[in-house]
């Protein structure tokens, strides 16, 4: 079928993928960046959106370029077993084990602690009902455009709209007055690319991707070379609209410096600001974007997750029932065990982080030299070996302090840009340009 989507269907699928990627976390770490990094404003973000914004986009792209029906698929590339526990790993990252729960309980602590305090009970019942509504609207992923593309977005940028429109119109303060503080002062770029990281954007895309490509087909698109056209379309409304909130809401952030303390972290400084400039109101606008913001991409998460768990496993149960699991332990894991989990999920995205962009990269590679296993296990092999010593110094101290530990990172240290956290970078790149050149000189196929 040759289907050509219309002006709205592609407006309405961008911001069904916008809504699931843009999540509180996209609200919570760019306004807290903007304190730190002051007047180094521009650096700091646009570090930040090259993993936030640039680094998704690319997967999309080298999601359909390669013409994957899933992760697992293009992971496979590299080896079956590897695509198996990558796949798994990254799912439960993005889904049951860390993010999934986080967009229940940054909604009641940001939405509903101001107002009633901390109290267990109340956690369990908001949570509850949370993954319950989350649910009931994954239960149909081919409505996701309409539920999340025509309803829950717009609405969720409404109400952002009101907040940015009262901070553009009478500023705090401005960039230039804020100082940056602690690794903006000499990194801003790097500690913002790295910031960029914690919105597990380019991980969530690798899972959302599969999404897309399914309401497209759904739409009529089925040719694999439009399919590729049209993410590329619908990608770039999403750069846009996330590239401007991104800049928007770290803007907020600097400026706010000149009348608020700088605080412990964005949750903490998006409720000052908001108070600043509404009052006791602003406590419930707030409340209004950060559910808004976190129940989107809770709906799209169980999806993707349930989709894939659902094929992963043997005996291969029903998507139903894969939901209902995937909202369950997220309820369980968000009231019992998250802190325990926040602790473990910087080393994780630490390792899981540079694997995902080398695929990508090793995606991009093939499209434009041929498809060859070389050049997707060549870089992961040493992607993965640097990225380790990454999530080994990402750890808490106390396990960072045992001796074995402290033996491989020793070793570790002699990389470049080790300290810097970007070890995987400089092997991953000179391992995918001589697999490039033996592609391409060899002329053997692998």
């Amino acid at each position: 079928m040759n289907k050509k989507l219309t002006g709205a269907e592609y407006v309405f699928v961008g911001s069904m993928l916008f809504g699931m990627l843009f999540g509180a976390g996209n609200l919570i770490f760019p306004v807290h960046m903007g304190q730190l990094a002051g007047s180094h404003f521009w650096r700091a973000n646009f570090g930040f959106i090259s993993t936030g914004v640039f680094l998704p986009f690319l997967a999309l792209i080298a999601f359909g370029l390669s013409g994957s029906a899933s992760l697992e698929e293009l992971a496979g590339n590299v080896h079956p077993t590897f695509a198996k526990i990558f796949t798994v790993l990254l799912y439960l990252t993005i889904g049951p084990a860390f993010a999934l729960p986080r967009t229940a309980t940054v909604s009641y602590q940001i939405g509903i602690a101001p107002f009633v305090g901390e109290q267990p009970l109340l956690l369990a019942i908001f949570t509850f009902v949370f993954m319950g509504v989350g649910l009931l609207f994954s239960l149909k992923p081919s409505k996701l455009i309409v539920y999340i593309g025509k309803g829950l977005n717009p609405i969720f940028l409404v109400f952002l709209a009101i907040l940015m429109a009262a901070a553009l119109l009478n500023p705090m303060g401005s960039m230039g007055s804020a100082l940056p503080q602690g690794d903006y002062v000499a990194h801003a770029f790097l500690t913002g690319f790295k910031e960029g990281y914690n919105t597990m954007d380019v991980l969530a895309m690798l899972a959302f991707s599969v999404v897309v490509i399914d309401t497209l087909k759904n739409l009529g698109i089925t040719d694999t070379g439009n399919i590729t056209k049209d993410l590329l379309k619908v990608g770039a409304i999403v750069v846009f609209l996330m590239a401007l909130l991104y800049t928007l809401i770290t803007w907020l952030g600097t400026s706010s410096v000149g009348r608020l303390p700088i605080s412990a972290n964005g949750g903490i400084a998006l409720a000052q600001i908001t108070h600043a400039y509404f009052g006791s109101v602003g406590g419930v606008l707030l409340a209004a974007i950060v559910t808004f913001a976190c129940l989107k991409t809770a709906i799209g998460l169980i999806t993707a997750c349930s989709n894939t768990f659902m094929e992963l496993f043997p005996g291969k149960p029903g998507y139903r029932t894969c939901c209902v699991l995937v909202a369950g332990v997220s309820f369980l894991i968000g009231n019992v065990g998250l802190t325990q989990i926040i602790q473990l999920a910087v080393p994780i995205l630490m390792l899981l982080y540079p694997m995902a962009i080398t695929l990508i990269l090793s995606a991009f590679a093939c499209a434009l030299f041929g498809k060859d296993r070389r050049l997707y296990r060549w870089p992961m092999v040493l992607a993965g070996f640097a990225a380790f010593g990454d999530m080994l110094s990402a750890l808490p101290k106390g396990v960072q302090n045992l001796g074995a530990v402290q033996s491989l990172l020793g070793l570790y240290h002699q990389l470049p840009l080790f300290s810097l956290g970007m070890s995987w970078l400089l092997p991953a790149l000179a391992a995918l340009v001589a697999a490039v050149a033996v592609v391409k000189f060899s002329g053997q196929k692998a």
